[in-house]
This record gives structure tokens, sequence and C-alpha cells, in this order.
């Protein structure tokens, strides 16, 4: 099978769960770039900067299942295929975990890809690490950290992404539409994992159609997409989907989207609402 055939099937393979964004920002002309451009940086196919959710809204199970659904992709066998079909057959990886607004966390430093013993490397660097957990739920904070990542990278990639994993909507921190133009502004896609395992309710501050807060108000920029998670055992191949998805630089034809869908189908600050409305401030 072909990798264009192998990404077609994995995405089938998601149980129709690939979504492609609908927002004004998922349609723009490439922007202009920036990154790594010092002499030395190497030329890979994409740069992967890995964002996942730590905050107290993920159970142990959660955060156990999400970290092992990216070590299965990063050693899979159709993660390995997209990564040969690509021009320089390699690609950069930084993992790391975000919270609140100021709380990040670098698991994995950059990394290069070129192979299954780098592979197995970087999985294993994310196996070694210890769980936590923070208050609060920042996907602003986590892009505004994302950002400057790739400037500083060793790599100089065709492509550039934030790939955000998390169970619910921004609660802190910068507006969410505010950090994503910033990332989408340096010419990096934003793509998005929504975790939807839980029934949405007032304590836990989960929200209905998290996916649909992902595509208008988290993801952007060329071939931008979003693959939710309604299912535990949904992860391992819903990550290895997108990742694949990522490093082969393909998405879903994207449909036409009428112009009265371009505006938010739910509010940009649902969570930072539920927050004040729950706890006065």
């Amino acid at each position: 099978m072909t990798v264009r055939g192998l990404v077609s099937a994995l995405a089938r393979g998601a149980a129709a769960a690939l979504i492609c964004a609908g927002s004004m920002s998922a349609v723009a002309a490439p922007l202009p770039r920036s990154g790594d451009a010092s002499p030395g940086a190497m030329a890979v196919d994409v740069e992967v900067a890995l964002a996942v959710d730590v905050s107290y809204s993920m159970d142990p199970d959660e955060q156990a299942l999400q970290r092992e659904g990216y070590i299965t992709a990063i050693t899979s066998r159709e993660f390995m295929q997209a990564l040969r079909s690509g021009m320089n057959g390699r690609i950069s990886i930084t993992y790391f975990e975000w919270a609140g607004p100021y709380d990040q966390k670098i698991i994995v430093p950059w990394r290069l890809i070129d192979g299954p013993e780098a592979a197995d490397a970087v999985a294993n660097e994310i196996a070694r690490a210890p769980y936590r957990r923070a208050s609060r739920t920042s996907i602003s904070g986590a892009l505004g950290f994302a950002k400057p990542l790739f400037d500083g990278s060793g790599f100089r990639g065709v492509r550039r992404v934030v790939d955000v994993s998390g169970d619910g909507a921004n609660n802190s921190g910068t507006l969410v539409t505010m950090a994503r133009d910033d990332v989408l502004s340096a010419g990096i896609t934003i793509n998005g994992l929504p975790i939807m395992l839980k029934r949405p309710n007032s304590f836990t501050m989960d929200i209905d159609n998290l996916d649909i807060y992902y595509e208008d108000c988290v993801i952007g920029g060329p071939g931008a997409f979003v693959i939710p998670i309604r299912e535990r055992e949904q992860f391992k191949e819903a990550t290895r989907t997108k990742l694949v998805l990522e490093i082969a630089g393909r998405a879903p034809e994207r449909p036409v989207v009428p112009a009265q869908a371009r505006a938010p189908r739910i509010s940009c600050t649902i969570g930072e609402q539920m927050w004040r409305e729950r706890w006065g401030n």
C-alpha cells in the first residue's frame, strides 16, 4: 500500500473522527515564516511540537492513555512509512506538558527522528518521565510557550506544527484566539486532539462539543485538522492517525464552508465564563 493509501486507510479507520477545520484561520493563505535560521540548522520535513494536557481534569487513566497513544504512534510502522516518504526522510519532535498559563514543562527536548532507533529513543524518553498534574487549563499558555521553541530548535522544517491534545476549553491566561492568531502569524499550523471521554458537567467544567471548540477557536493554518477521541479504545489509533497525517503533510479534502458558518459556532470564551460562574473570578 502506498503512503497515500495508508494515510487514507488510517483516516477511515479512525471511525470518521477526522474533522477538517471550519474557521477562516484554517483556510488562510500561507503566512510569513520564522524559525531557526542558524547556519547549522538541519533540514527536516516537519517540526512537530507535541503539547500535552496535564491539568487536573485529566484523570490518571486518561493521562496514561494519552502518553501510551503517543508512544505507540511514534514507534508504529505507519509512522515510519510516512517518515520515509518525505523529501528529507527525517523529522524533529519535542514533547511538552502544559496546564495553567505559566505551567509548561519540556519532557523531551527537540529530537531528530530519522529511523526506528531514533523513534524508539524518543518513545523511551516519554515513557520514563514521571506523571504529574497541575491546576487550570490554558491552551493559550501552551500555544504561547510552543511558538518560540521553533526558533532555537536546531532544525529547519519545511512545515512546522503545534499538536495540542486536551480535554477542556481554555479557562485562564490570554484569550485562546489571540494566542492562536499569534502562532499562525509565524506560519505555524495548529492541529488538535480533543479528548471527549467524560460526560460534560459543571463540576469538571467539561463542555459539549469540545471538537467544535477546537475547530473554531484553537486550530488553524494550512491543512489544519482535528481528530476527536470519544472512546478510550480510540486513543492509540486516533493519535497514530494524526501523527501520520502530520508527518506525511496530508489532510482530507476540505469541504466548502458557507460564509455564515465561518463565525465560531461555540463561544471561544466558554471556559473562562464557566470558571467565573463557578469560582467568581
